[in-house]
């Protein structure tokens, strides 16, 4: 009996043993996976549904399996989010093209280099303050606008889609664009404009609560643009290529993902990034920006959109002479992420 109980003990002992040493192995494997994630601070323009492939990227831990670990900040505002970038306090910008190509225009020693596209229409709506049956164009004329930054992409589509419908911005109506962009829909909320030029899920926000209706979208009426792409300093794309590589290729798989899923799957995958938004409108609100094909679904900026875009910037008045494509895009990293 005392054989038995003395071989059960060994037993007992040997399996706390083992068991031991399988935690201890699961922890140091842990353990270094964790240690193989390199960090990658990433600063985006504003927090949108319009980022949907962005969000699904991380949620469906795409960035986690190319061994990133992902800081994402908001910064809301080109201007903020260029800073961000060039001071350092970002490795990587999510942000509207065109803010390359002031950088590059400043003559700056380290060019900031567009390597990845997210979408490729613009992503803002007119929301008027009063319910229209049948909105016309002509309908904005006389009226307050309140619209974005002067310079930033979703103000140079909005007036270039008003010149679309022979509305000078300047004269036909009462132009507003002073106002901080983190500010705009509280603004217009609070009685400022007739109209208003928001992102989703805000502008369908505005609309269920009964303070604006949706009228029009400026993404159907200006067609396709690199309306906003990962950028990089020059210098970090050259001294970190295996990162954006692997960036980039988190972005494809969450790019893909959401090719070939529903706007109520996407829903469920983002869920979490709008806690304080209602599932409806994230379901609404994906289907809009999949109804105009507003996400890109791959990464390739091609040519033919940075030269709509530089056409957008001409008839803004913010670019005097267009800058190559070859010097502020590399397609390389994207193109061979593809090729995988």
């Amino acid at each position: 009996m005392k054989r038995v109980i003395t071989m059960i003990s060994m037993f007992m002992l040997l399996l706390f043993v083992v068991t031991a040493c399988g935690k201890s192995s699961d922890t140091e494997k842990k353990d270094k996976v964790t240690e193989k994630l390199t960090k990658v601070r990433l600063a985006e323009v504003t927090h949108s549904l319009f980022y949907a492939p962005l969000y699904v990227a991380i949620s469906e831990g795409f960035f986690k399996e190319e061994g990133i670990d992902l800081e994402l900040t908001t910064t809301p505002g080109g201007d903020k989010t260029m800073t961000a970038l060039l001071s350092d306090g970002a490795d990587i910008a999510l942000v509207g093209s065109e803010t390359s190509i002031y950088v590059a225009t400043q003559e700056a020693k380290d060019k900031v280099i567009n390597f990845a596209q997210l979408t490729q229409t613009d992503g803002t709506f007119l929301v008027a303050r009063e319910d229209v049956e049948a909105f016309s164009w002509e309908d904005i004329k006389g009226k307050t606008f309140l619209g974005q930054r002067e310079g930033g992409m979703p103000q140079m589509v909005g007036e270039y889609v008003l010149k679309q419908h022979a509305i000078d911005p300047k004269k036909d109506l009462t132009l507003i664009q002073n106002i901080d962009f983190a500010n705009i829909a509280s603004a217009f909320a609070s009685g400022t404009g007739d109209y208003v030029q928001l992102f989703e899920p805000t502008a369908s926000i505005m609309e269920k609560e009964g303070k604006g209706h949706i009228v029009a979208s400026f993404g159907v009426e200006s067609g396709t643009v690199p309306y906003t792409s990962f950028m990089a300093k020059e210098s970090y794309l050259t001294e970190e290529k295996d990162t954006v590589t692997a960036f980039t290729r988190a972005i494809y798989k969450g790019q893909k993902w959401v090719d070939s899923h529903s706007a109520q799957e996407i829903a469920d995958s983002v869920e979490s990034f709008f806690a304080d938004t209602e599932k409806d409108i994230l379901i609404s609100s994906i289907e809009r920006y999949q109804s105009q094909y507003s996400y890109a679904t791959n990464p390739i900026l091609d040519e033919e959109e940075w030269n709509q875009l530089q056409a957008i910037m001409k008839e803004a008045k913010v670019l005097d002479e267009e800058v190559p494509y070859q010097e502020l895009v590399n397609t390389t990293i994207a193109k061979n992420v593809m090729e995988e």
